[in-house]
């Protein structure tokens, strides 16, 4: 009998994942590494999401014992990283200038489009919900193009990216993975993600494949049509437990759908047996929040707050709010991509490790000539953190788009070459570059094209879907109050 080896859901996993998240949170997990260590504990894996045996049934009975411990240790600094809509709104209006995170200078070409406030619309022009479909066309597609871009070197170290794209010939990055001409030796040593490889490298794409990252926008979308904007954290969990198949979650979602079927309840399905609660599943939830709130980022923002509710708590909160608070700024047409990082910035706890990342990744980004460089500097600084965590992996996003100054190839591409959470982090940067473009027309034809406007989904009622037509649906929940 073959046995069923749960993913991101082993407590014997879960304790040692949590006991590194106790660490960077300011708890201190030294009594529960020990007895963890003693007992014959193991550290958690660190690409995969289970390790390769199941524990006995007393270590398992131990791990569970170690979570509830460790999740009643005190947080060191509860003021720096809030964790209620209230406080973190009141942090934000007390720190220190959004402006603190602009790059000393950019890496191509300024962008003189201005900033400007209101609700998305031309004013004194007809058509404004036309452009405004456009511009969503553009943000569906760029999403679509940055996921599958990264899809195939999900979970490769970032020498193994650099080492393929480099027998390719594609580096800088600038175009799609492919397996040809890449020598044998080569591709023994970093293999490709193995569930993506099949449809994801340029001599097999044909249409957008299943992804959590476009799974997520399209589950956005269908809260927004039922529940409308004001909808609760317990209307994103029944939605869930009625269209979301429980195999297409991962880290943080899945404890959290784990948690509503034990019968808890948000905000509890965020925090118990949880340490994945910080990574970047509320991030890759937040844009479709953006795109339905042209012009207002603090209701952008408070919607991502109470989607990401249900399984997040502090910088994977952050992370959220400032995707979407800058998407809703680009999402008028008349922002560059600085002035939409830095409106997503003052949605962040000042004092928070996340806005401290973005900072340092928007001034290394402004620095530095050479993205590579950019990128040494980020691993260097934040490589102790899991590979999904949302503060590297949010600090990378940030500096590709301001390297590229908004134009859609660089921002997709530098996103993708970064590493850590390559398909997440392309589709974030490709989502955000894309709305910026204005239009799908704007997005390079080598893009566009194996995407023939169709994406696969288990999301019921979107499958085989095109961009034109998300754009359409979206547009409508924009516009409706």
């Amino acid at each position: 009998m073959t046995t069923v080896r749960l993913t991101w859901a082993q407590p014997e996993d879960l304790v040692g994942h949590e006991l590194r998240q106790a660490a960077e949170d300011g708890r201190d997990p030294a009594a529960a590494l020990r007895a963890w260590l003693a007992a014959g504990g193991h550290p958690a894996p660190d690409r995969a999401g289970a390790s390769p045996t199941p524990a006995p049934p007393e270590l398992r009975a131990l791990a569970g014992r170690l979570l509830d411990d460790l999740a009643a240790l005190p947080l060191h600094s509860p003021a720096d990283e809030p964790r209620s809509w209230p406080d973190i709104t009141a942090s934000c209006r007390t720190g220190p200038d959004p402006g603190a995170g602009r790059p000393e200078r950019t890496s191509g070409p300024a962008d003189h489009r201005a900033a400007h406030p209101g609700d998305g619309r031309e004013p004194g022009a007809d058509g404004h919900e036309e452009r405004l479909r456009t511009r969503l066309e553009a943000a569906w597609v760029g999403r679509a193009v940055g996921c599958l871009l990264g899809k195939p070197v999900e979970k490769l170290p970032l020498a193994g990216i650099r080492a393929l794209a480099r027998a390719a010939g594609n580096w800088p990055l600038d175009d799609w993975f492919t397996a040809r001409g890449v020598p044998p030796d080569v591709l023994a040593a970093h293999p490709w993600n193995r569930r993506s490889a099949p449809t994801s490298l340029a001599e097999n794409i044909d249409g957008m494949p299943e992804d959590d990252d476009l799974n997520y926008p399209l589950l956005g979308l269908l809260l927004l049509q039922r529940h409308g904007k004001g909808f609760t954290t317990a209307d994103v969990a029944r939605l869930w437990l009625d269209e979301l198949p429980a195999g297409r979650t991962f880290t943080a979602e899945r404890i959290a759908y784990r948690n509503l079927l034990l019968g808890l309840e948000p905000p509890a399905t965020a925090t118990h047996h949880n340490p994945f609660r910080e990574w970047i599943g509320a991030l890759i939830r937040a844009d479709v929040h953006g795109w339905t709130n042209p012009g207002d980022p603090a209701a952008a923002a408070a919607q991502a707050y109470r989607d990401a509710a249900l399984t997040h708590t502090g910088n994977g909160v952050y992370a959220a709010l400032f995707v979407a608070a800058a998407t809703a700024t680009a999402a008028t047409g008349r922002s560059d991509v600085h002035t939409a990082l830095r409106t997503g910035l003052a949605f962040v706890p000042p004092r928070s490790r996340l806005a401290e990342a973005v900072r340092f990744g928007i001034r290394a980004a402004g620095r530095e000539a050479d993205f590579d460089l950019v990128v040494d500097r980020l691993h260097a600084r934040y490589g102790h953190y899991h590979w999904v965590h949302a503060v590297p992996n949010t600090a990378l996003i940030a500096a590709a788009l301001t390297h590229a100054d908004g134009d859609f190839t660089r921002s997709v591409c530098r996103a993708v070459s970064g590493g850590w959470d390559t398909d997440s982090n392309g589709a974030t940067a490709g989502a955000l570059a894309g709305l910026l473009t204005g239009s799908p027309d704007g997005i390079p034809h080598r893009w566009t094209a194996p995407l023939k406007n169709r994406l696969a989904t288990t999301v019921p009622g979107f499958d085989g879907i095109g961009f034109d037509a998300l754009a359409h649906l979206t547009a409508q929940e924009a516009t409706r109050s």
